[in-house]
């Protein structure tokens, strides 16, 4: 089968498609063969060596989106034929998700959103998955006021979505163009990321657009902030409460988040479909930005 790997790290053109025996699901596994599979930001990370050291083949990709190929021994939870959702973590490991087929825990699927095509389904995972679990960080009670920064994004649209069906008061920033996608999608209020939020004004900030102390400004005293790239969040001060997501693959959750899906209350955006043999043309788009949506390949 073919995958997208890296043996050395660098810019897109690190990317190679390379030839490996199709896994086995060993105990508890689940073998799926790959319909879609989303590029994230993550991949970049990973190709660029922020993770590994070079000498070591690994593989890209953590979303995927497909059918169950073969079952171990403890995964009889899902039969050949299954259509299924799942998220592979894992930062350095000789296969991810950007490849013919792929190996998961049979307890990090959730069965696709009936509602979504594979492509669009195979961008929900990562995003909605840290979406929630951000939130989950940030403790907020209903009636509570949240600022997403990065609100466009993959996350901060994920992270709006999800804070509108919780009960939070959700203020959206983001570029000015996308506050009417962000109101359909429940924000109850827009800043434009050219103007400084107002200083204390939130319970809570999800600093989907990693700004960092930035963000911590507009918390009330005692209140939470959230960051989605461990390492990058700020000293905590005023008594508010610093967390950073480190994403975990959580096949009950993630069937919640695609159970939303079906209801329309989580729409994955896709921004363009690549072949899985072009998988370094769309990692040099991805490093280009302005994209509204993911990046999807398609073996």
């Amino acid at each position: 089968m073919r995958a997208a790997t890296v043996s050395r790290f660098g810019g897109p053109e690190a990317v190679e498609i390379t030839e490996l025996p199709v896994p086995g699901p060993g105990p508890g596994q689940v073998r799926v063969r790959v319909a879609a599979a989303a590029l994230n930001p993550v991949d970049a990370a990973m190709r660029a060596g922020v993770f590994g050291a070079d000498g070591d083949r690994l593989g890209l990709g953590w979303d995927v989106a497909g059918t169950v190929d073969a079952v171990g021994g403890a995964g009889a939870a899902w039969s050949p034929g299954d259509r299924v959702i799942g998220l592979a973590t894992g930062h350095r490991t000789p296969l991810g998700t950007h490849a013919e087929y792929a190996v998961l825990d049979a307890d990090a699927l959730a069965p696709a959103p009936a509602r979504l095509d594979d492509v669009h389904a195979a961008a929900l995972p990562l995003n909605a998955l840290s979406a929630a679990q951000a939130l989950g960080i940030l403790q907020l009670a209903p009636g509570q006021s949240l600022l997403v920064t990065g609100a466009a994004g993959g996350v901060g649209a994920h992270a709006v979505e999800l804070a509108h069906v919780r009960g939070l008061e959700v203020t959206a920033l983001a570029s000015a163009g996308d506050e009417e996608f962000l109101a359909s999608r429940g924000a109850h209020h827009f800043l434009p990321r050219t103007a400084a939020p107002p200083r204390a004004a939130f319970d809570g900030v999800l600093d989907a657009a990693v700004l960092g102390a930035e963000a911590l400004a507009p918390v009330r005293d005692g209140g939470a902030y959230a960051g989605v790239w461990p390492g990058q969040e700020p000293e905590a001060e005023r008594g508010i409460r610093v967390g950073a997501l480190d994403v975990t693959a959580d096949g009950a959750q993630l069937a919640e988040l695609a159970r939303l899906a079906d209801d329309g209350r989580l729409a994955p955006r896709v921004a363009r479909t690549y072949p899985l043999a072009e998988a370094a043309a769309a990692h040099a788009r991805l490093a280009e930005g302005g994209l509204r949506g993911r990046l999807v390949l398609v073996p």
